[in-house]
């Protein structure tokens, strides 16, 4: 097994400064700069240097790891049991772009198709999460957990729209009809990678989305897990990387999930 928490303690520093240069080119982005890889799928210069930056400094300090990451993934069907780093260089493009403070990097770690330490760095309030499996979740340097709110009627919840794959949206309205009726509300950030970062630290109850990619939720899951949650897909099954699907909670986990699952066929 690898040494986590020195493989921890090299990545922490690498993913601030990535996060850091990132900020700094929120006003040098021009709409010439901006490319889309799908209907409302964005991307600029700066999710990609940020993504070779990433890579070549997690390389360095892992090199028995993989990669899965965003702007270089084409298919991770093949991905075996070994270590993989899993990589957002940016996530929140959108709102990176329309100069909205809500973006973070995002960095896991999977080792068997299972996270074991995550990053999530969100710059406009230089708050740095993570965690390895077995010793904890922390927000720069403190504990973190989350909340021990046990009803969703007082919770505040998060969740992410349909964006470009739209076949699930009328079971989502109709899923966020009654949330919005039986909570203190819904927010969407446009950050999954925040979101569940929030949750991890109880600012949010839960979080739920469906049709996510790994880098998006890989870092997010064992720092949840790490902060007493608990993280599965819309089924209630462990396998959240790789099946698009993830809500994550703390005490309101049961109920959050068997209201899901009322509007929800898998």
């Amino acid at each position: 097994m690898a040494d986590l928490e020195k493989i921890l303690d090299q990545s922490l520093p690498l993913v601030r400064e990535v996060g850091q240069w990132i900020q700094s080119m929120v006003n040098q982005i021009a709409i010439e700069h901006i490319q889309y890889k799908g209907k409302n799928d964005l991307v600029s210069f700066v999710d990609q240097t940020a993504e070779v930056r990433l890579k070549e400094g997690l390389a360095s300090i892992f090199p028995e790891a993989g990669f899965i990451a965003e702007e270089s993934a084409s298919d991770f069907s093949e991905v075996g049991d070994g270590y993989y780093w899993v990589i957002d260089p940016l996530d929140g493009t959108t709102n990176f772009l329309h100069q909205l403070p809500i973006y973070a990097v995002s960095v896991g770690l999977i080792y068997q198709k299972q996270p074991v330490l995550g990053m999530i760095y969100e710059p406009n309030r230089d708050e740095l999460f993570y965690a390895v499996k077995g010793a904890g979740a922390h927000l720069n340097g403190l504990p973190i957990r989350v909340s021990s709110q046990p009803t969703l009627e007082k919770s505040l919840l998060a969740t992410g729209f349909p964006y470009h794959d739209f076949s699930y949206q009328d079971k989502y309205l109709t899923l966020l009809k009654e949330l919005m009726q039986k909570s203190h509300g819904l927010r969407r950030m446009g950050a999954a990678a925040i979101d569940l970062a929030y949750t991890a630290c109880g600012r949010f109850e839960g979080f739920f989305e469906a049709n996510l990619k790994p880098w998006d939720v890989a870092a997010g899951k064992i720092i949840i897990e790490e902060a007493g949650g608990k993280v599965t897909n819309f089924s209630g099954g462990l396998d959240v990387i790789f099946t698009g699907q993830i809500i994550g909670a703390g005490a309101i986990f049961e109920e959050f999930l068997g209201t899901l699952q009322t509007h929800w066929e898998n």
